[in-house]
Formats: structure tokens, sequence, C-alpha cells
């Protein structure tokens, strides 16, 4: 395993700067594979040393992105979203900016999503579909849109999307009539394109790109679809139905011209190769059920929490369960760095260090969150997805921003 993880990593990290900066969503690519080395591979009894909590980062569930040193991530105080840089090594503030209004639910009010980083820019998202570029050094902001202005409407639960910048365009997911997926001019903001010919609503995905058969393809996953676009034209280049239902959360994965998607509600997941043109089923199953806290694919395996099972296992060739892991964490989110995954449940905020591996569930240490915040709405949890820098653990509840030294 550990000389198949070496040369995985090799290849999907030949792009990536030395600093292990981890610019947006799920990273450099967008697979949540950290190429971090020299953590702990085991934790002592009461879990990392802690070295810093910020308490004034606003309410929410904006996920972290870190740059050069400053983390930017997104939160709510009083009636404004608001983007936040904070030092990354102390976790003093350094600026706020005003992104858009208030969004407001029984699950929690503010932002959902995670900046991205790009240059010397910033573009991040609020709930009420407010995309802003802003300069990331001095907070001005260049140029803002709204979503709604490009036939979108606001998701159930606001918009989650983390906008994807590729070379010239940052690339995003209004949904409506006017076309699903937008591709604006990163500098101007002024539209490049608009996917006329699929109209689906936004959901709560986000964007992922991948080159195949000569082309650069957006894929994205919806309710009832996972599309691929033509990231030239905004040209439908393949489609897939889904029988998604209430809120289609995990993003898409790719590889070797295989496409895998997986929902939560009872849906379950599913593979679709594309290498024919078109998007043709390999495997549609139940075996992993993924509502929100996102599945990972290391080598030729998924791992990611199973409504239902568990955590699991599962193989990417044919989708069925390697391993499943029930009565040691509840639901949670995951990430990868050097080896391990860490894992987080929603509830109970516990925190744990497994083996990445296919042999099963070998547990090297766990701690639970604390402080945890007392604003969390009742229906809310802790699902911010745990982030892993210069070795360093972020987690994320609400408010509280906490920082563990995890450096062997």
């Amino acid at each position: 395993m550990k000389k198949l993880v070496t040369i995985f990593l090799s290849l999907n990290f030949a792009s990536i700067s030395s600093a292990g900066d981890w610019p947006q969503w799920r990273g450099p690519d967008r697979t949540d594979i950290n190429a971090a080395t020299g953590l702990l591979k085991s934790w002592p009894g009461k879990g990392p040393e802690q070295l810093w909590v910020n308490k004034t980062s606003g309410l929410g569930y904006g996920g972290l992105a870190i740059v050069e040193g400053i983390m930017y991530t997104v939160g709510a105080e009083n009636d404004n979203e608001l983007l936040l840089m904070i030092d990354a090594r102390s976790g003093k503030e350094l600026k706020r900016v005003k992104i858009g209004p208030l969004f407001e639910n029984k699950w929690g009010n503010g932002p959902r999503s995670t900046p991205t980083i790009d240059g010397d820019r910033v573009y991040v998202m609020s709930s009420q579909g407010h995309l802003n570029s802003v300069d990331r050094k001095t907070g001005q902001i260049f140029w803002k849109v709204e979503m709604e202005s490009f036939g979108g409407s606001i998701p159930n639960w606001g918009y989650t999307e983390s906008p994807l910048v590729d070379g010239n365009n940052v690339v995003v997911t209004p949904g409506g009539s006017k076309g699903a997926m937008l591709a604006l001019n990163k500098m101007t903001g002024k539209k490049v394109w608009q996917s006329a010919d699929w109209k689906d609503g936004a959901q709560y995905s986000s964007i992922i790109a991948a080159d195949h058969g000569g082309k650069r393809h957006y894929i994205q996953l919806v309710q009832k679809n996972v599309v691929g676009i033509d990231a030239s034209s905004g040209d439908v280049l393949w489609k897939h139905e889904w029988d998604g239902k209430v809120a289609v959360i995990p993003t898409p994965i790719y590889k070797d011209g295989k496409v895998y998607i997986s929902s939560g509600y009872g849906i379950g997941c599913m593979q679709v190769d594309i290498r024919s043109g078109k998007a043709e089923k390999v495997f549609k199953n139940k075996n992993m059920k993924n509502h929100h806290g996102g599945v990972i694919l290391l080598d030729e395996h998924l791992f990611g929490y199973s409504d239902g099972h568990g955590w699991v296992c599962q193989s990417w060739t044919d989708g069925e369960i390697v391993w499943r892991e029930k009565g040691s964490l509840g639901k949670g989110a995951i990430a990868y760095a050097d080896g391990h995954f860490y894992l987080q449940d929603e509830k109970s905020g516990d925190i744990v260090l497994i083996e990445a591996s296919t042999k099963g569930w070998n547990e090297k240490g766990r701690f639970t969150l604390s402080p945890q915040t007392k604003l969390r709405k009742p229906d809310g949890r802790i699902w911010v997805h745990p982030v892993i820098w210069d070795g360093k653990l972020y987690l994320r509840d609400q408010e509280l921003i906490h920082c563990y030294d995890i450096k062997g």
C-alpha cells in the first residue's frame, strides 16, 4: 500500500508548489489527497497538542483554505457574511471583508463554501449566491456578481459551492433556465459562456476539472444528473441520469476516464465510464451512501462514511465493500495525509486517526474537540471538513477554529 500511495502522489501532485498550500476546497486538485509528510503516526493518549483556538470566526460552515501562511474562510456576524483572513500559525485575524447578506435556516445561519485562492485574488461565494473577487492581501473587492442575475435561485440550504478557478476562468453553478453552469473571466467577472443546453437547478456539490479525450471537462453533480461540460464552450459533452433527492452534496471523483459520484438519503453511489464519449454505467449500488462528509480515492479504493454501513473501504473497480467499521466512530468527515485518514464525528466532535489501509480499521489515536460552540443550532452538527497544513491539523465548529500540532 505504501508504494502505491507514493506512486499516486507523484502522479497527482506534479504541479503543486513545494510549500504544500491548500488553496481551495479539497486541496490543489480537489481530491482531498494531502502531500504532507513527516506527520505523527500515532497520537498520545489525550491527542496532539492544541496550539490555538480562534473564537471570533463567525457562524456558518465555511471551509478552510491556506496559502502562504494565511487562512481564508467565511463566517457570519450580525447581518453579514464575511471573508476572513487569519494567520494560520497564530490564529490571529488579519482582515475581514463583507461578501453578502446573511443566509438563515434552522440547520445554522451563515456561509457554507470554501474560498478559492488564485494568484493575488480570492474567489468566494456567499450563501445567497454573491460571487466575489477579492484582493487577498488588501481585501479590496475587484468585482461581484449575483447568481440570480444568471438565472439562478438560492437552493434550500443556500449556495454551498466552492468556485473553481481554471485558466482564465472562474466556474460556478448558478443553475436555472439560462444554463446550469457558468464561466466568467476571472479578472473582470464578465460572462465567457453559460451552458444553455443544460438547465438543472443548483445543488451543493463543487465542480472538478479533468483532461480526457483531448478536451478539458468540467464535471458537476446535481440532483438528477452528473454532467461533463466542455471547458472551452460550455457545451454538454456527456450526461448520465442520477436519482438524488433532498440534497446532493459530495464532490465527483475522476480517474482514467471514469467518474464516481455518491449521495445520501438512501441513494448510494455510481461509477460511469466516459471513454466512449458517452457516460456508461460501470456499477451502481448502495455500498457508499455518502451524505456530506466526503469520499477519498486512494490508489484503487474509496474511503468515507456510508449511511447505514459506517466507515467504508470500497473497491474503485467494482464498487464492492472491502471493509467497514460501524461501532468505532459515528458519521462524519474524512481527510488524508501521510498514510493516514483523519476522521471527524459530526455529533460528538471525536477526532480519530486511522491507517489508510485496505486491511481494516487500525486506530492510531483519538481525542474530542474542545471547546465546542454553544451557538450552533439544535439541527446543526460539526460539518466543516478537517484540513492539514504545515504539520498542523485545523478543525472548525462554527465560530471556533482549532489548530493542533501533528508534526512528527
